[in-house]
């Protein structure tokens, strides 16, 4: 997969172009857009964390740890001091990334917020470290106030849910979502592929209704390979 990392190009812009081309491959050698550290309910620390992203070879990921982003603040940290002292190697692209609880249809689910601006007062609700309530907790003003800060966002893990994907992934489109967490493993195989029978499923909404297919991890282990 070939992605123009260019630095004139949004955050978001960027991200398209890879959301564009993302497959059941891409995940998770190429790329990760789903994982946790020990700033929410994962086990990695981030530096722990991006150097396997570099030994992975990694093109590009996000830290999506829960209502907060030290996790993706300590990585870009750490990602800034190596990229120092390794001028000559590849390094990633890191997006910023958050995962939020919000009601669809009456039912918890949770949202990927990426590439965002992580100032913007739209997105400030959700950065708190615990769940919101009340308005900021419904899925169409969480949905509005990633986009409000610049940013995409994505359902995660659709079949995963006391209500039907068939009914989510439709409502959360109707309420403006970007995308979808097409390639997901959801029993815990080793090694990590995307569940066949639900990413079928779940892909052929995503084209009905015009949204990225995402994949990811959702590591809250050790390992970026796994989830667990």
């Amino acid at each position: 997969m070939v992605v123009n990392f260019a630095r004139t190009s949004t955050n978001a812009d960027i991200l398209r172009q890879v959301f564009h081309k993302v497959d059941a491959q891409s995940c998770p050698k190429l790329f990760n857009f789903h994982m946790h550290t020990v700033h929410s309910d994962g086990k990695l620390q981030p530096s722990t964390l991006m150097e396997q992203a570099i030994a992975i070879g990694l093109e590009g990921l996000a830290i999506t740890d829960h209502h907060n982003i030290a996790g993706y603040q300590a990585a870009q940290a750490w990602l800034k001091n190596w990229q120092w002292r390794n001028s000559d190697e590849n390094t990633p692209y890191l997006w910023t990334g958050v995962e939020i609880n919000a009601n669809l249809l009456d039912v918890e689910v949770h949202i990927l917020a990426y590439a965002f601006e992580p100032e913007h007062p739209s997105i400030q609700p959700y950065l708190q470290k615990k769940p919101t309530t009340g308005k900021h907790y419904q899925a169409n003003n969480v949905i509005a106030a990633i986009q409000q800060a610049g940013g995409l966002a994505v359902l995660a893990h659709p079949v995963r849910y006391k209500r039907s994907h068939v009914d989510l992934i439709p409502a959360a489109a109707e309420r403006g979502i970007d995308g979808v967490e097409a390639f997901y493993a959801y029993n815990n195989p080793k090694p990590w592929r995307p569940s066949a029978l639900e990413t079928q499923q779940v892909q052929q909404l995503a084209d009905e209704y015009q949204l990225f297919n995402t994949c990811g991890t959702d590591t809250h282990g050790l390992s970026l390979l796994q989830r667990l």
